[in-house]
């Protein structure tokens, strides 16, 4: 069934303040400007972020400017949404990096002819000198204090940082140095989107409208999409990767996967086989990424590698150090951490010569062996 404009871009949203202020702005006949803010904290994107790409570019797909903001200055600060303790501090040599990784990432998603790109220290520097002290006198403590995620951590007697405290005045203040007409951000983020609001009003612009998407469960199917957590699928990941991996998510979730990150029709996908909607959903997640002929292939690779339990022809060949641990070898061929690699060991997830192992330790009896690793990573390893 064919979606109106305000039907795709409501598809998957959580909080909208305010429908009537957003149909009035597409009906106005403007090109809005659709402010995205992230703090480059990380240097790797996974599906998790791709929500709120995802819904800026439908913004451009409409022909709308989409206005993301790297929050250079900002993620010096540390947004304090969702957490239960201050972040760790970053240097502005980290961000920088992390911002670079961001950029090429984000393109994956969005259409750069219809990006504008902004780092927030071009006015957050200005600001702190000249209107901070006026700011901060329109705005009350018991404003700022009545977060959900403040009030655990006073009642938990966990520290707040006062610049964690100024964190949504930095954030207000972007919408109103860029003019944003609309605001999006994850449903951890609707403070700040409304402290947005209220600045511009001060300001005397007209307030943006606030729009925010659900955070995205990971594979464990508990916790949010979070490398940390070690549950997410990486923009970066490998079209086998990323296929594999969705095809772990749980079925449960499989809907939110398909309302949250693709356009298809939500009712052809109730009514399909779960098993054959999940490899549709991994097919075109790895096309989006990686293209259509890669869809394409990871879709053969899976199928003759896992539902006909065959080993793959074509082995990625590794050479490694002697007497090396099973868990460094395999943090080293696969880029995983050394605590992943042992846990997925202990857990069963690896075999040699197709046998299961599940102590780490040197491989000392081979010079060379097939390693696989999870379900759906095999290596040819010489030693």
């Amino acid at each position: 069934m064919e979606q109106t404009p305000l039907a795709r871009l409501k598809r998957g949203t959580l909080s909208l303040v305010s429908d009537e202020e957003l149909t009035k702005k597409l009906a106005s006949g403007r090109v809005l400007r659709i402010k995205l803010g992230v703090d480059p904290t990380s240097s790797d994107l996974h599906l998790g972020h791709s929500v709120v790409l995802t819904k800026l570019r439908q913004f451009q797909d409409l022909g709308h400017t989409a206005v993301l903001i790297i929050g250079d200055f900002t993620a010096m600060v540390g947004d304090p949404s969702g957490r239960d303790s201050t972040r760790p501090t970053l240097t502005a040599a980290e961000v920088k990096a992390n911002a670079e990784t961001y950029k090429q990432q984000a393109f994956k998603i969005l259409d750069p002819a219809k990006t504008e790109l902004h780092y927030n220290s071009e006015w957050l520097g200005p600001f702190m000198h000249d209107q901070l002290l006026d700011t901060l006198k329109r705005h009350t403590v018991q404003q700022v204090l009545s977060r959900e995620d403040f009030k655990k951590r006073i009642t938990e007697n966990s520290p707040i940082s006062l610049l964690e405290v100024m964190y949504p005045l930095f954030q207000g203040y972007d919408s109103v140095a860029v003019k944003a007409d609309v605001e999006l951000g994850g449903n951890d983020q609707l403070t700040n989107l409304l402290m947005g609001r209220k600045m511009q009003a001060d300001a005397g612009q007209e307030a943006q409208v606030a729009l925010t998407v659900p955070l995205l469960v990971g594979l464990d199917g508990e916790k949010k999409m979070s490398k940390s957590y070690g549950n997410s699928i990486g923009l970066n990941d490998s079209p086998n990767d990323m296929f594999g991996k969705t095809m772990r998510v749980n079925d449960e979730l499989m809907l939110d996967y398909y309302t949250l990150l693709t356009d298809a029709d939500l009712d052809a996908v109730k009514a399909e086989h779960p098993m054959k909607a999940k490899k549709a959903l991994a097919r075109l997640l790895v096309a989006k990424y990686h293209g259509q002929a890669a869809g394409d292939a990871a879709l053969a690779y899976f199928e003759s590698t896992f539902s006909k339990k065959e080993q793959p022809t074509e082995l990625t060949e590794k050479s490694v150090g002697r007497n090396l641990p099973l868990s460094k070898i395999i943090a080293e061929v696969t880029g995983s951490s050394g605590s992943e690699a042992r846990r997925l060991v202990e857990q069963g997830g690896v075999q040699i010569d197709g046998v299961k192992v599940t102590k780490d330790g040197p491989v000392a009896d081979k010079a060379s062996f097939t390693l696989k690793v999870g379900k759906h990573k095999f290596f040819k390893i010489s030693q």
